[in-house]
């Protein structure tokens, strides 16, 4: 299947504005700016206390847990979070890029020959169940993120109490590798890990067909992968934020990524156009490999019958 073209999500301040858990603390009345310098602070807490390395990624989950179970976060469950996803501030065109996407190359005869398709992966060091509860979800093959177990809080009640499952941003290539070899794929890979070894050409999405958007420096990982291996990498700042801005226009300069732009995807944006063309030159590559294909069986002279 290698005529597939993924294209993979970043999620707080790529897709939306600002971070996933913002309706938490407005349903909650709890002052985010202030929870998250708590969050900020405990890595150092647990090495100046304890001499304990935490990660600083993913650090954050425990305080909402513990969050949950003194009652700040009362009744936090699983099916609470994704219902959140459903309040989420989405930045201009999302989803609809998401269908626009996949429609610029899906409903064009053209490419539909050669059955190529988009398809939409979030990788995110965000909660994986807000995410399912968003309106992107219709539009995305496989979601990973954050998995949160459910136990009881202080007082008997159901709420989040455990870590599941982490991405933070280094492992959030392993996410891509995942992709590369059709992992979580919906057409039949059953048994195939992250580490089984499968020939390149027999890979389900190669790189050289993925493109990676996010939005800052703690995607390096991540836009390194793509970047090494032929892919397309791209970088969302908000509008009107000139250090967000001159962050990622570092990274250009630094051969981090190849193009970059305001958080807007409404068509006419450049966002939606850079976006958009690099899928089609995508399109293009792969249709042009698979004539030449073609070509060359056909130009094989076919056995005839010997006449005397």
């Amino acid at each position: 299947m290698a005529n597939i073209i993924a294209v993979v999500w970043d999620f707080d301040k790529t897709l939306v504005d600002g971070y996933m858990q913002d309706p938490i603390f407005e349903e909650y009345n709890v002052d985010s700016k202030a929870f998250w310098k708590e969050v900020n602070a405990l890595p150092q807490k647990y090495k100046d206390e304890q001499d304990v390395l935490v990660n600083p990624d993913t650090i954050y989950l425990n305080q909402f847990i513990k969050y949950a179970k003194e009652g700040k976060f009362k009744g936090l469950t699983n099916e609470k979070l994704k219902q959140f996803g459903s309040r989420l501030k989405f930045y201009k065109g999302i989803p609809e890029i998401f269908q626009k996407t996949k429609s610029l190359i899906e409903e064009n005869p053209t490419y539909k020959e050669y059955n190529i398709k988009v398809e939409h992966y979030i990788v995110s060091t965000g909660m994986t169940q807000i995410i399912k509860g968003s309106s992107v979800m219709p539009f995305v093959e496989h979601v990973w993120g954050c998995e949160l177990i459910e136990g009881k809080d202080n007082e008997g009640d159901t709420c989040i109490s455990e870590i599941g499952y982490t991405i933070d941003n280094t492992s959030k290539t392993r996410a891509l590798f995942e992709i590369n070899k059709g992992v979580h794929s919906k057409d039949g890979r059953e048994g195939v890990k992250v580490n089984t070894k499968i020939p390149e050409e027999l890979r389900r999405v190669h790189f050289i067909n993925m493109m990676y958007v996010a939005d800052g420096p703690s995607d390096i990982p991540a836009f390194s992968v793509v970047n090494k291996n032929f892919g397309a990498t791209f970088a969302i700042y908000p509008k009107g934020d000139m250090k967000a801005m001159k962050q990622v226009e570092q990274m250009r300069e630094d051969g981090r990524i190849n193009m970059y732009a305001e958080a807007d995807y409404t068509e006419g944006t450049t966002a939606y156009m850079w976006i958009c063309n690099k899928i089609t030159e995508f399109a293009e590559r792969i249709r042009k490999e698979e004539k030449e294909k073609i070509a060359k069986y056909a130009a094989i002279e076919t056995p005839k019958h010997l006449t005397e």
